[in-house]
């Protein structure tokens, strides 16, 4: 019983190690990076954009962490949460590398 239990241990840590190893380390790449990678995107409503698959979850979190901020400032100043984003949204750009790409209101892509 005990080799059988070793056995799926050992099976166990090695398929854990593999999939470690085989997942990109996209949390360790800075938003920034991601955006001059062509990535991560910038859109007109305040929210990043995942542009490849492989960094959406990364982009979820960052959203989440948006969306908090700008509900905060809507209630502070009696608006919508969509239109902090979209004041937002233009400071981010604003501050954004040139090559970043960016989602347009059309729904259309662009590099700054």
């Amino acid at each position: 019983m005990f080799k059988s239990i070793s056995r799926v241990w050992l099976i166990s840590v090695l398929f854990i190690s593999l999939n470690i190893a085989l997942v990109p380390n996209v949390f360790a790449q800075t938003l920034d990076e991601l955006r001059a990678s062509g990535q991560v995107g910038e859109a007109y409503d305040g929210y990043a954009r995942a542009r490849a698959s492989s960094v959406e979850a990364l982009v979820k979190e960052v959203n989440a962490k948006r969306r908090a901020i700008y509900s905060d400032r809507a209630k502070q100043q009696g608006v919508t949460a969509d239109q902090v984003g979209i004041v937002y949204a233009q400071k981010i750009i604003a501050k954004c590398p040139s090559g970043t790409w960016l989602l347009m209101k059309d729904g259309s892509w662009k590099q700054k």
